[in-house]
């Protein structure tokens, strides 16, 4: 269906737009959503399993040395030169496969973890509410919203209940803005369009039933992704870019002069040019991204047998680096099943009367599901026979209380529940004795002492309050004159084994702090629980006073912050961000900011909309030790992709120098561009399965950190250490055993893959190799590997490749500058560990 004014809907009523879209109040039915959504135009064809194959496939080649290489290969089939033709490209479509199938596994990983955690929305259809996700909406269909939701489509509000949404993502603008129905003018700029609902905003309170307007690439929101659709690098990425880009440069330079020497030196054109590609592919880390892609989907796989949900992949490196985690104490410090320990009046004695207030106010609220409401609902009391409701006033994170018209059949009541200091600062008289009301200012001093008193003992205090009203039209200005009811106290008791979990994450250098929005006296109290002898918190009033230069000094020694607003928690992360690198964990609308502020955002599975929206992980389960394996398969992953860059940095880079030293003073080629491409695919095998091997438990202690310095040191002292150790072998195998082309060839062709094989064993531990056990298909492969190597010179296949039989001498020879090329890698590994780290 085409809107007559696509740009502009918001200057028409919901019952212009339910005729056009023709749809009515009770929603569409699920025939005719099914057949729209059919017809729809925005929605973007899904490709095939076969074409998504086909892309995944073809994108192996795309690199400009593939490319080069190829074109090299029709040149040479041009030319004539079949069996070299057939060999090469042999290897070039066995190496791309092998990377295909590994990156194909890695996405259907992806593809897995993000249909767990696709939003879903409340729809109408046929008049019955229900739960669909967000790319099955469609024009016409009718959206419940309360807090917590993110909205899925634009849309025009039918009717609402003090709601307010954040249109940031839109607007830049955080504050919340306040929505009603009505009509507005066609020139009515977007922070002004108060009748209209966007996609990728979310509601921050209230309650609201919308009409959908556009939907998919339609929306105000999609028009901007499809206009400029960017993608935020993590640290290690750009890291890995950075590092990608820098042995390019080195490997296209060191190939350009190659090939002008061997020119110079008349050897063939088309020899050289392909010598010089070869060396080029080898050198060049064009396994990287894919060693990246597969170390990070294989530990998303290991998270989520582990109740972890990853969201962006990408994030596990980061993961890894965590060493400050921040977090409510709602559930993940305290076991999250709120209990009412007790409902008393101002001074501490249990109050029937006041009971009832809660009971009412808690069962008739609709805005904002939660665990206080549910535990309320819970509570015994001798009639639990509901009132009328006649209006509401939903909870907010700005007023901190939720409000309830009712008519009890006597009499009209407005009943509101909430944080302590919102609640008495709208009262003017007190419930006292005998249900006598008497003016405030007899009983402030012994309220305010009560409550101090409750949150010394550990309890969670809320207030209720209450008025006589006449006028069931209430809004947030009848919240005043109030009388105070009393105390609803709460008992949320720390979890079992949560100290034993506090000190594990110590143990891998994690500290833990917790920010609240509790009474200080709770938090101090918890804290004392935890074993913190003298702890230090700070409240949201004393962080307002101190200047952004003064927090980012303090935070490092505070354990808990309270009191704090929702706005205050982003405040505090990004002071924490200066010292540390900081996961912040969170579950409701009031932790959104600080989701997205912090390093690594967590969430859990029942969390609102837009908190599991913007967190980089989900959990299933909201517990602190699920995370502790979180961050070790974080840890596991950074140290398992950086052991293909020290391959990539030390052997393999000394290994092609050494080839490109030799090129330029033997009268033939070191090693035939087949070779080379021979090399690279027997040791692709096993570097393509870093991603499964086991990692040393002492490098999960401490977390990882992108350090390029660090790695061009490794580059340079174990590329002159290959570099050494293959002088030794060409001056032996040219110099003093004066073998001919081929068996010169042979000779360092085992040499060069040997090195590479047993390099990967040696700088995958920090410590002496043998005492570290590697990874089952690591080794398996890697025997295979040497296998094929020291048997393929005896072979049939031995002359198609330019190999020759050597001599039991020679080899034994090749052997032992193999042996004393590991012993002094191993030596020289330990020492260079311990000095840089």
């Amino acid at each position: 269906m085409k809107s007559e004014s696509p740009t502009s809907f918001w200057q028409f009523d919901t019952t212009y737009w339910l005729g056009q879209l023709k749809s009515n109040v009770n929603g569409l039915s699920q025939k005719d959503a099914s057949l729209i959504l059919q017809q729809s135009e925005t929605i973007k064809r899904e490709k095939t399993s076969f074409e998504k194959d086909i892309a995944l496939f073809i994108s192996q080649f795309k690199s400009p040395l593939m490319l080069l290489l190829i074109g090299a290969v029709i040149l040479s089939a041009f030319l004539g030169d079949t069996s070299d033709v057939f060999i090469i490209l042999f290897i070039v479509l066995s190496t791309g496969l092998l990377s295909f199938f590994q990156e194909r596994n890695a996405s259907k990983t992806v593809e897995k973890l993000q249909s767990m955690i696709a939003l879903r929305s409340t729809v109408l259809r046929d008049g019955i509410p229900q739960q669909i996700i967000g790319n099955e909406i469609v024009p016409g269909d009718i959206l419940l919203f309360k807090a917590g939701d993110m909205i899925p489509a634009d849309c025009l509000i039918i009717e609402s209940n003090e709601i307010n949404t954040n249109e940031a993502s839109l607007t830049g603008e955080s504050y919340p803005v306040r929505k009603e129905a009505g009509l507005i003018a066609e020139n009515t700029v977007l922070s002004k369009r108060s009748n209209c609902l966007w996609e990728g905003t979310n509601i921050v309170s209230g309650t609201a039933k919308a009409l959908v307007i556009h939907t998919g690439n339609n929306t105000l929101f999609g028009s901007i992704v499809q206009s400029a659709s960017t993608e935020v690098e993590t640290s290690f990425e750009k890291g890995i870019k950075d590092f990608g880009y820098f042995l390019m440069k080195i490997t296209l330079v060191l190939s350009v002069f190659i090939l002008t020497v061997n020119l110079f030196n008349h050897k063939s054109i088309i020899e050289s040019a392909l010598f010089a590609l070869a060396l080029a592919v080898g050198m060049a880390p064009e396994l990287l991204p894919a060693i990246t892609t597969i170390a990070m989907s294989a530990g998303a796989k290991r998270l989520l047998e582990k109740k972890v949900i990853v969201k962006k992949l990408a994030s596990i490196q980061n993961l890894g680096e965590v060493n400050l985690l921040c977090t409510d104490k709602t559930g993940t410090i305290t076991e999250g099943a709120i209990n009412v320990e007790d409902i008393v009046d101002y001074s501490g004695k249990s109050n029937e009367f006041v009971k009832k207030l809660a009971f009412w106010n808690a069962s008739l609220e609709s805005g904002y599901s939660n665990p206080i409401d549910e535990a309320l609902k819970a509570i015994p009391i001798t009639d639990k026979t509901l009132p009328k409701k006649t209006n509401e006033i939903p909870y907010d994170f700005i007023r901190k209380r939720l409000s309830i018209a009712m008519d009890t059949g006597t009499e009209q009541l407005l009943i509101s529940k909430g944080a302590f200091p919102q609640i008495i600062s709208i009262c003017q008289s007190v419930l006292g004795e005998n249900n006598n009301i008497t003016p405030i200012e007899q009983s402030i001093a012994n309220i305010n002492q009560q409550y101090e008193a409750f949150g010394v003992n550990g309890l969670r205090v809320i207030a209720v309050a209450y008025k006589t009203i006449s006028n069931n039209n209430i809004t947030k200005e009848d919240e005043v004159q109030m009388v105070f009811a009393g105390f609803i106290l709460l008992q949320d008791p720390v979890k079992s084994g949560i100290i034993d979990t506090i000190e594990k994450l110590k143990k891998l250098h994690v500290n833990l702090k917790i920010i609240t929005g509790d009474n200080r006296n709770v938090a101090k109290a918890i804290a004392l629980k935890l074993g913190i002898k003298q702890p230090n918190v700070m409240t949201g009033a004393e962080l307002i006073a101190l200047s952004v230069e003064d927090l980012k000094k303090k935070v490092k020694n505070i354990h808990i912050f309270a009191e704090v607003e929702p706005q205050q928690k982003e405040h505090i992360i990004q002071a924490l961000r200066y010292n540390f690198t900081v996961a912040y964990m969170g579950d409701g609308i009031n932790d959104v900011g600080a989701i997205n502020e912090a390093d690594i955002g967590i969430s859990v599975e029942n969390a609102v909309d837009v908190a599991r929206e913007a967190a980089d992980f989900v959990l299933m389960e909201k517990d602190l030790s699920v995370l502790l394996d979180g961050i070790k398969e974080g840890r596991k992953t950074f140290a398992n992709t950086l052991k293909y860059i020290f391959i990539n940095t030390g052997s393999t880079f000394g290994n092609m120098f050494s080839v490109a030293i030799a090129s330029l003073l033997l009268p033939f080629l070191p090693m035939l561009p087949k070779q080379i491409l021979l090399t690279n695919f027997i040791t692709d095998f096993p570097y393509l399965t870093i991603a499964s091997d086991n990692v040393d438990e002492e490098q999960l202690n401490k977390p990882g950190k992108w350090d390029l310095k660090f790695i061009r040191n490794y580059m340079i002292i174990f590329g002159i250490h290959s570099s050494v150790f293959d002088v030794i072998t060409f001056l032996t195998l040219f110099y003093v055993l004066k073998v001919k082309e081929s068996a010169f060839q042979t000779g360092w062709f085992i040499e060069s893959i040997l090195t590479e094989l047993f390099i990967l064993f040696i700088i995958r531990t920090h410590k002496n190799f043998f005492k570290s056990q590697p990874g089952k298909y690591l080794f398996i492969l890697s025997v295979l590997g040497l296998i094929l190597t020291l048997g393929l010179p005896y072979s049939p296949l031995a002359t198609e490749v330019g190999l020759t039989p050597l001599p039991w001498a020679n080899l034994s020879i090749m052997l032992i500058i193999v042996a004393a090329y590991i012993i002094t890698a191993d030596l020289l590994k330990v020492w260079f560990f311990k000095k840089y780290r």
